[in-house]
């Protein structure tokens, strides 16, 4: 195995007492988790940071064998943004918790990766939070647990979609939902049509609707345990609506 590639830094390990073993969320070639020596050093400090984009070669004798990262240098970092900015530091931890856990290896992350950069991207603005909502449903679907919102689940029509059943991920219209409300998600219109401005509650329910599929349809199916970075920041996250409500 010998690949060249880009791509944000999402788990970074100790090995010894100089070494890592870092995972990047790249490119062309996906999730790659590679072993760096002598990384802690004073000059490397600033470059080993979760949520930094480097550039990197990795090396292996045997596709099996965890591969050995060379050359890398720092294209952008985030830290500046993070460190300034409780929440915009603890959103980028769940959003390396929830990736590194849930991607797999040398899986292509075509239709996902962009999205990743427009998160990143986004932790220099105030629009974060949104764009880290969208990646999630996106992962959703990256996940096969795409939801289906193209028609009610009751009546079939396509016609005033409002909610979104928790139990078979399908939409249903305003009419047939509304007596249950309170044990339906919202329909994330914003999500599926760019031109539609969400409220901060609007963004709020998605994340919590991308939280609820994420946990029960994905780690909970394969025994895996749902990330506590993730699952307190819906409680951090209630209070940011609540300012902008």
């Amino acid at each position: 195995m010998q690949v060249s590639d880009e791509g944000y830094i999402v788990n970074i390990l100790k090995h010894g007492e100089k070494s890592l073993i870092v995972t990047v969320l790249s490119m062309v070639h996906g999730k790659i988790t590679g072993f760096v020596q002598s990384a802690l050093t004073k000059k490397q400090l600033s470059v080993f940071q979760l949520g930094n984009k480097i550039s990197f070669n990795a090396y292996a004798r045997l596709e099996e064998n965890m591969p050995q990262f060379k050359g890398i240098e720092l294209i952008s970092s985030n830290m500046p943004y993070l460190l300034t900015n409780n929440k915009k530091l603890l959103i980028i931890k769940a959003f390396c918790d929830v990736f590194n856990i849930s991607l797999q290896e040398n899986e292509p992350l075509e239709g996902l990766i962009g999205r990743i950069s427009e998160f990143m991207d986004s932790l220099k603005n105030d629009d974060y939070v949104l764009h880290y909502a969208l990646l999630e449903f996106r992962l959703l679907y990256f996940l096969g647990i795409g939801l289906d919102l193209g028609s009610c689940a009751v009546t079939g029509t396509i016609e005033n979609l409002a909610f979104v059943s928790p139990k078979s991920g399908r939409a249903v219209c305003y009419e047939q939902g509304l007596p249950y409300q309170n044990r339906l998600f919202k329909y994330p219109h914003f999500a599926l049509n760019k031109h539609i401005k969400p409220t901060s509650e609007d963004i709020f329910d998605l994340l919590k609707m991308n939280a609820f599929f994420l946990k029960k349809n994905f780690f909970d199916a394969h025994g895996l345990q749902f990330p506590s970075t993730r699952a307190n920041l819906q409680e951090i996250l209630s209070d940011l609506k609540d300012q902008n409500a």
